[in-house]
């Protein structure tokens, strides 16, 4: 059995087409799109590892090597005074001092004020490496 056959199969198994599914049936579409393309490479079972680890990171906005340093081409201004940026090769990191230090949004921590609570964001170091 190819993979285009086994996808569909799948996806069909899951309720994916159906109009009642997720994205009224176009997941399953959305999908099967991908896997033909994928399938029409031609990957043997090394490339296409490769091929799908890094499709995946791309496609949730994660970077493919280690952020260095910021520069000023590495980030956007994000608010009027001009004092908040967001890197954009993360979009999850700013800075709220113009760049001296970063944090990461999507990283949780204990709040030392109140150590049974989580706060949002967590300050990092350069270079910084996305898992």
């Amino acid at each position: 059995m190819g993979l285009v056959v086994y996808a569909e199969y799948e996806l069909d198994q899951a309720g994916l087409f159906d109009k009642d599914s997720d994205y009224g049936g176009m997941l399953g579409t959305s999908v099967l799109e991908l896997i033909e393309k994928f399938a029409e490479q031609g990957h043997s079972g090394c490339s296409a590892e490769l091929v799908t680890q890094c499709a995946a990171r791309l496609m949730r906005y994660k970077p493919l090597t280690s952020i260095e340093q910021p520069v000023d081409a590495d980030w956007n201004v994000c608010d009027i005074d001009e004092s908040i940026f967001q890197h954009r090769r993360l979009s999850s990191l700013f800075s709220g001092d113009k760049g001296k230090t970063w944090y990461n949004v999507n990283l949780r921590r204990r709040c030392w004020w109140k150590p049974w609570t989580w706060a949002r964001g967590w300050f990092v170091s350069f270079p910084y490496t996305v898992k």
